[in-house]
C-alpha cells in the first residue's frame, strides 16, 4: 500500500513538472533589453483620400494596444528609446462581393500603412515595413457601416504592428 502511495506521488510530482515546463512566455521575446519606452507620434496620411480622423483612430489605437500590452511603456519622444513613425500610405474602397447581373454586394476597405520602428539608443531602424488589412461593409451602407469596415481594418493593422513590434512573429 505504501509503494503503490509512493509511486503514485512520484507519477503525480513527475507529471506536474512535465506539465509545468510547457509553459512559455512570449512578451517582449524579440524586444532588446536596452528598450524600454516607446514613443508613438501621430500617423501621417499620405493616402490621398483625407479620410477624416484616420490619422487619430491609428494613433489611438495603436497606442492603446502598446498600453494594454505593456512590454514597452508608452511615453514622449524626448524620453523615448524607441519610436513607431507610421504612414497611411493608401485607403482603397473597392467592391468585394459581386453577385448575378455585376450587383455588388459588399465593398471593402483597406488600408495600408507604412511603419519604420527606430531604436533611438542604437540609432539604427529594427524594421521598415507595410502593414495592410481591410473591413467590409454591405454596398449602398451608411456611412458608419464604412467607417466600422476602416475601424476593423485599423485595428486588425494595429494589431500586426504590436505583435511584429513585440514579438517579430
Amino acid at each position: 500500500m505504501k509503494i503503490t502511495f509512493v509511486l503514485s506521488l512520484l507519477f503525480i510530482s513527475t507529471s506536474i513538472t512535465n506539465f509545468n515546463c510547457c509553459f512559455y512566455s512570449f512578451t517582449g521575446a524579440s524586444v532588446p533589453q536596452h528598450l524600454q519606452t516607446i514613443s508613438i507620434p501621430v500617423a501621417q496620411d499620405r493616402s490621398g483620400t483625407a479620410e477624416p480622423g484616420l490619422r487619430e483612430l491609428l494613433t489611438d489605437q495603436l497606442t492603446q494596444k502598446f498600453i494594454d500590452d505593456n512590454t514597452l511603456q508608452v511615453t514622449d519622444r524626448t524620453a523615448a528609446d524607441a519610436v513607431l513613425e507610421c504612414t497611411i500610405s493608401s485607403l482603397s474602397d473597392a467592391p468585394s462581393v459581386v453577385a448575378a447581373g455585376e450587383n455588388v454586394e459588399t465593398r471593402r476597405i483597406t488600408v495600408t500603412v507604412n511603419v519604420i520602428y527606430r531604436d533611438l539608443v542604437q540609432r539604427k531602424i529594427i524594421y521598415n515595413e507595410n502593414f495592410s488589412n481591410y473591413g467590409d461593409y454591405p454596398s449602398g451602407g451608411s456611412i458608419t457601416q464604412r467607417r466600422s469596415a476602416i475601424e476593423t481594418a485599423v485595428d486588425l493593422i494595429t494589431e500586426d504592428i504590436l505583435l511584429d513590434t513585440v514579438s517579430g512573429w
